[in-house]
């Protein structure tokens, strides 16, 4: 048995309406300047808590997070140098994934030495002063449970991360009433997304029991709920069950981490600017078939995680579990063909060499994939 690390917030809070008690929370009742970091649509949510800090004689800066799509390097360090005189020592993202990141950073690199570029990659980061608590509105990165944070590099046109154990949060709310509003298309995308760091933990080169559990159960949750989270997103089960799920998905990255559907994604979204949870939605189906051979055994327990009661060989049983993520993608009106997306075939060599330079997560997967099995990848989805 591999050995393994496991990195997790001191506190996790879960429940309907417990993003209430994070005034109350005792890292900001011995904190004395506070950074809120907001995604727009929640800032009216966040006054009241706002105010009733503000009445401990605590000094809040509340900033709204105004960028669209993932933020890149150079907007993450324009949030940075408007936040550095400020001087905070708690930092608090709310929002989705890309709100939380750069939470994350802002609160590693306001007064650090090191630069972004100095950070990325894996344990480069030199520690964090500030305490950081992340409150999620999406259920997809798990980034409030993770030690990663993912920017978009202008100059390589891919994502890059920025691995540390000094980026898991102190504590996270986890609030489903926060996600009710999210529109029908972001729950699928970044329900894909939650679904596909529980799937390629499992399926990982080094999944390791202790992670199994989380995304079995992740997997089970999201697979039940997605469908109905996205057609009424009202149903606070439902909402609850994604939260869950992509938590679940979150405490997977850190230790084992995901593998080639999201080293395939990285130039989706850096050359095309296709969101994260799509071009994940997309890839997984045909990245999954290619690694089938690799395990099947482990493929078939992600199908019967799925919700698959047939039975067969495990082969057999993974096919009918890589067709129940079609299925879900298609009810969800999630489009199947890159050509959907505006990739074209001139596209994947490049698409390729993007994909090839994610070492980081390309060791992880079961089948080793060449720049020529990255093509045949593409090419089939087109």
């Amino acid at each position: 048995m591999n050995s393994i690390t496991l990195l997790q917030p001191q506190k996790i809070a879960f429940g309907e309406g417990i993003i209430n008690s994070l005034s109350e929370d005792a890292i900001l009742l011995n904190s004395n300047k506070i950074l809120f970091l907001v995604a727009t649509p929640l800032l009216d949510v966040l006054s009241t808590i706002v105010k009733n800090i503000e009445l401990k004689n605590k000094e809040v800066n509340l900033i709204e997070y105004r960028f669209l799509g993932e933020p890149t390097f150079a907007q993450f360090n324009l949030l940075l140098k408007e936040n550095e005189g400020f001087n905070p020592d708690c930092v608090i993202g709310v929002g989705g994934g890309s709100v939380l990141d750069c939470a994350k950073l802002l609160a590693a690199l306001i007064n650090n030495s090191q630069k972004l570029k100095d950070v990325v990659g894996i344990g480069f980061l030199n520690g964090r002063s500030a305490k950081l608590i992340c409150v999620p509105t999406t259920s997809g990165t798990g980034s409030e449970v993770s030690p990663n944070a993912i920017l978009l590099n202008e100059e390589t046109q891919a994502k890059s991360g920025i691995i540390s154990p000094f980026l898991v949060p102190d504590a996270c709310y986890l609030d489903p009433v926060l996600t009710v509003t999210l529109p029908p298309k972001l729950t699928a995308e970044t329900g894909i997304d939650a679904l596909s760091h529980c799937i390629e933990a499992y399926t990982n080169k080094f999944a390791h029991p202790t992670v199994d559990i989380y995304a079995l159960k992740g997997i089970q949750l999201i697979a039940e709920n997605i469908e109905e989270a996205y057609k009424n997103g009202k149903n606070i089960e439902a909402r609850s069950a994604m939260l869950l799920g992509s938590m679940y998905g979150g405490l997977c990255l850190g230790p084992v981490n995901t593998s080639a559907v999201h080293a395939l994604s990285y130039g989706l979204g850096g050359k095309f600017h296709i969101a994260h949870g799509l071009s994940n939605a997309i890839l997984m189906p045909e990245v999954l078939r290619f690694n089938l051979s690799a395990n099947p055994k482990r493929h078939a327990e992600v199908a019967r995680a799925l919700g698959i009661t047939t039975q067969g060989n495990d082969e057999d049983i993974a096919i009918s579990g890589i067709k129940k993520i079609e299925a879900i993608s298609k009810s969800c009106n999630i489009p199947k063909h890159l050509a959907d997306i505006g990739v074209t075939e001139n596209a994947l060599p490049e698409l390729a060499d993007i994909a090839m330079k994610v070492t980081r997560l390309l060791k992880n997967n079961p089948r080793e994939v060449t720049k020529e099995d990255a093509i045949n990848i593409y090419k089939k989805l087109l």
